[in-house]
């Protein structure tokens, strides 16, 4: 039986500031088969790293007073963003900006890094897999998101060539590649179904439904379903579910029994790799969580994360997106 895979999120980004080239390395470091980077374009079209295209929260952009001008309003997928966006910076304005720590709350040790690491370009990232992998004689794998696909090709700015050029650059595109493709739409996967062998991945969540897919009421509850996950076999290789879909909690957010998902997306001949796995108290069930809840500090503390890793792999998952993969990797030997 193959081993499920180790996606580290964001790069070990419960170590390091996510997105930066540090997060990515340590992640390998760690025993990661796959590094995740989440893409989103800049104004002269380049890919960079980012969880969103909203950068006031991962950089310095607003301590720069050059840049105080561009902070905007913008209404992405239907919610509202008030900040810096990557699409009014070119990639070389972008390079004079730091990271820095996202969840400063919860990861308050991650603050000693901020300010040292540039955002990495998407094309940075696939040259740290490469030679990686010759260093560590690992194949180190990719798996990037392509973050509001609707949004950005109404900017005239699709991900389609620059992500296609750059995999074929480095001999991704092909079905047996050490690459996932991933989006939380549709028509942008459906349209590079028809551009490249390369795998891809349909991720959902527990509520709500693709964007793009908005007006037609998809739901991603639908999607789900044994027929809708045979439906998304047509055009992807694999699902990415908020893990609350394979073991959902109960109202005392305790872990109830696994649901058919796993059982369901397998028979539709679809792999498995749920998120996102993080060792704080904050994001575990009541049955992983560690300390005394009456310790200010307590929702920031680490719970039993291999536990709960373990409890998914038991559940027949394929692979695990983890904030921390030296942890997801320690539960994968010892299970």
């Amino acid at each position: 039986m193959t081993k499920p895979i180790i996606i580290a999120h964001r790069g070990a980004s419960g170590l390091r500031p996510e997105h930066t080239l540090a997060a990515y390395q340590l992640a390998i470091d760690q025993g990661a088969d796959f590094v995740e980077p989440d893409l989103v374009l800049t104004k002269d079209g380049h890919l960079i790293c980012r969880h969103e295209n909203e950068i006031g929260g991962t950089t310095d952009v607003s301590a720069r007073p050059e840049f105080a001008d561009r902070k905007k309003v913008h209404v992405i997928d239907g919610e509202r963003y008030e900040g810096w966006f990557t699409e009014d910076f070119t990639l070389a304005e972008i390079k004079t900006l730091r990271c820095k720590e996202r969840l400063p709350q919860l990861r308050s040790s991650n603050m000693a890094y901020d300010g040292q690491f540039e955002v990495p370009t998407f094309e940075e990232v696939l040259e740290l897999a490469k030679q990686q992998s010759a260093r560590t004689g690992r194949t180190i794998g990719v798996y990037p998101e392509t973050k509001h696909p609707t949004w950005f090709d109404g900017l005239n700015l699709s991900f389609d060539a620059p992500l296609l050029t750059l995999i074929r650059r480095y001999g991704l595109d092909a079905a047996d590649a050490s690459i996932f493709i991933q989006s939380f739409e549709v028509t942008n996967l459906k349209r590079l179904r028809g551009k490249t062998k390369a795998p891809l991945v349909q991720l959902m969540a527990k509520d709500g439904g693709p964007f793009d897919l908005d007006k037609a009421g998809v739901t991603y509850a639908s999607m789900a379903t044994a027929a809708g996950l045979k439906e998304i076999s047509a055009y992807a290789n694999g699902v990415g579910p908020e893990k609350i879909l394979i073991l959902p909690r109960d109202g005392a957010n305790k872990n109830l029994g696994p649901t058919g998902f796993v059982t369901d997306a397998h028979a539709a001949g679809l792999v498995v790799h749920p998120w996102t796995f993080r060792a704080e108290n904050y994001f575990l069930p009541e049955d992983y969580r560690k300390g005394q809840s009456a310790d200010p500090t307590y929702l920031a503390q680490a719970g039993d994360l291999i536990a709960e890793i373990q409890a998914f792999m038991a559940a027949g998952v394929d692979g695990v997106f983890s904030d921390f993969p030296g942890v997801a990797f320690a539960a994968r030997a010892t299970r």
